[in-house]
């Protein structure tokens, strides 16, 4: 059986505008998956490192709070910014959230894998 998240998604809006603490900044304009990720974490590492399968067509954004080494080998930029996972009501990592390009919040949940987690998107893919 495959891991899922049991918690229903916060209606909420997060900013659309994410800058990394070193300058660096992404704008989010259509759906994107943003994958909250942090330092030594398997389900993480899944999405920093590995092979996004399902998910390979979607805008994804990886974000930390802490920077960290396991960002300067990853095979994905990760922006580093504590204000914007401060700001985005997301109460801490691993997790994700898919919103759409005016930052509305469609669904959210705990990170394990991209199958996991395109399973759970699914529904709100058109």
């Amino acid at each position: 059986m495959s891991p899922t998240s049991f918690d229903p998604p916060r209606p909420r809006r997060v900013p659309t505008y994410l800058e990394d603490v070193r300058g660096a900044s992404v704008e989010i304009t259509s759906t994107t998956l943003v994958a909250v990720v942090k330092p030594a974490c398997e389900g993480c590492r899944a999405f920093t490192h590995g092979d996004l399968g399902p998910l390979a067509s979607l805008p994804i954004v990886l974000v930390s709070a802490i920077a960290g080494p396991d960002w300067d080998d990853a095979a994905r930029a990760v922006l580093v910014a504590p204000e914007w996972v401060e700001s985005s009501g997301v109460r801490g990592a691993p997790h994700y959230v898919l919103v759409d390009a005016t930052g509305r919040v469609l669904t959210e949940g705990v990170l394990f894998s991209a199958d996991q987690v395109a399973a759970e998107i699914a529904g709100h893919l058109r």
